[in-house]
């Protein structure tokens, strides 16, 4: 089973701050624990630095800290259903973040306090130590009756998108045949794509052009999600597939495609609804999502999955606009980052609430809706070209690259715009709204698998 720390840019830069201080220092983060399948994934809430005044002795080497340096945030640890994990520093760059003889005994004397005062029954530990820009880490999290299972990556998430292995991690080996890669960004950037684990929600033009271009980049962990089943007129946009394979589920053909290009690509699949609770619930064990699903109640679910869960969403989408003769006028695509920090889907009003509201009935109920005439009708075919949808996928899976590797502008836009008719490219950056759920304030970063799920309703599944 893997754990996953996964911490929103404030915390992080607490972090490389606190470890980049020449005396050792320390702290306790609180984390909400998610369990799916077989990840494990600690979602940072806060990080609650010791009092200098609690400080007994502090020196480069060396800490003894008084229980009101910690008591308090244990408090707070229960009152957020949160994981206490004791953090502290080991400083300089050759600094070695393991635990040492006084840091095991330490643990050993304040384990009981952390699992009894928190009420999670857990105590973590967290130990960082400077690197460059970064930090190195090593880490545990122990509980009460069921033992220990250590930390195994940090995935930092917001402006730039970091993905630590923990210090004792074995160091990777790239295949040659990514070798053209290696020589634009490096042996480290490829590593962290071998390991990344994305999920696509959708599995038509945009998905599967997507999900292609990630593979024959590296990624070997995907998940795809897509309830169609692939039609005739699909056969032009879908990658991978041909006339024998109409009938098939889409996610069936995609994964099919993709192994033949990867033998050794984990790859699972699930033909349903992003809609649906079960399968939002498991997205929640990815590192990245893409949002290649034309629906916007589906968009709603990744745009609070996002927030929920600091999972950045990359959400894009392609329409064509026709005049009443059938000449093509417009080609507009759109890929928009969601993180921790970036405004939602609905602050930008780029989800249609009422649709969303239909989309979201079932079938017999949206009809009888949409004839009283109290909900837009659905369903119609929308036109679609692979030029197009390759287009905008290829335009979205830059936006994880520039994210991972950094060859951007420091301030980054958070939505890209493409006219493609017009020749035209617009870039721009919004903000939550205040009091929105995706707004820092109202403390629903990391908050988890609270019910009712991502906070809104579900239909019966």
């Amino acid at each position: 089973m893997t754990t996953t720390l996964v911490l929103p840019d404030p915390i992080t830069d607490e972090i490389i701050s606190g470890a980049r201080n020449p005396l050792e220092c320390a702290g306790v983060l609180l984390a909400r624990r998610v369990v799916t399948g077989d990840a494990v994934r600690l979602l940072g809430r806060s990080l609650h630095w010791v009092e200098l005044s609690a400080y007994a002795e502090q020196s480069a080497w060396h800490l003894k800290i008084r229980s009101e340096g910690y008591v308090g945030a244990l408090g707070r640890a229960e009152a957020d259903a949160a994981i206490p994990i004791w953090f502290h520093t080991h400083p300089g760059e050759t600094g070695v973040p393991l635990p040492s003889h006084h840091d095991e005994q330490v643990d050993r004397d304040i384990a009981d306090l952390f699992q009894l005062r928190s009420g999670s029954g857990f105590y973590g530990t967290l130990i960082a130590s400077p690197r460059g820009s970064g930090f190195a880490f090593s880490g545990a999290l122990q509980h009460e009756t069921d033992g220990m299972s250590l930390i195994d990556r940090v995935w930092s998430v917001g402006e730039r998108w970091r993905l630590i292995q923990k210090i004792s991690a074995s160091a990777p080996v790239s295949d040659a045949i990514f070798d053209r890669n290696v020589r634009a960004f490096g042996p480290a950037i490829q590593s962290v794509l071998g390991d990344l684990r994305i999920a696509i929600v959708g599995a038509g033009g945009t998905g599967s052009a997507v999900a292609e271009q990630l593979v024959r980049l590296g990624v070997r962990h995907l998940f795809l999600v897509d309830n169609d089943v692939l039609s005739a007129s699909n056969v032009t946009r879908v990658y991978g597939s041909t006339l024998r394979d109409v009938g098939r589920p889409k996610v069936d053909v995609l994964r099919d495609h993709l192994r033949a290009i990867a033998p050794d690509l984990v790859c699972e699949t699930i033909q349903g609804m992003a809609t649906l609770k079960p399968v939002a619930k498991s997205l929640c064990a990815s590192d990245v999502v893409f949002g290649c699903t034309d629906d916007n109640a589906g968009r709603l679910v990744l745009s609070r999955l996002s927030t929920y869960f600091l999972t950045p969403v990359i959400d894009l989408g392609v329409l064509l606009s026709s005049d009443s003769s059938g000449t093509l006028s417009g080609i507009d695509a759109r890929v928009t980052i969601l993180a921790p920090g970036s405004a939602c889907l609905v602050c930008r009003n780029r989800i249609d609430m009422a649709r969303a509201s239909a989309e979201l009935k079932t079938p017999e109920e949206r009809q009888r809706l949409a004839d009283e005439g109290y909900a837009p009708a659905l369903g119609q075919v929308e036109p679609a070209v692979v030029a197009f949808t390759t287009a905008v996928a290829a335009a979205a899976v830059n936006e994880l690259l520039d994210r991972l590797i950094g060859y951007g502008p420091p301030e980054r836009p958070n939505e890209t715009l493409l006219r493609l008719h017009e020749r035209e490219i617009s870039t721009n950056r919004a903000l939550p709204r205040d009091a929105h759920y995706c707004h820092a304030a109202q403390a629903k970063w990391g908050v988890g698998d609270e019910e009712p799920f991502l906070g809104q309703l579900w239909p019966a599944e």
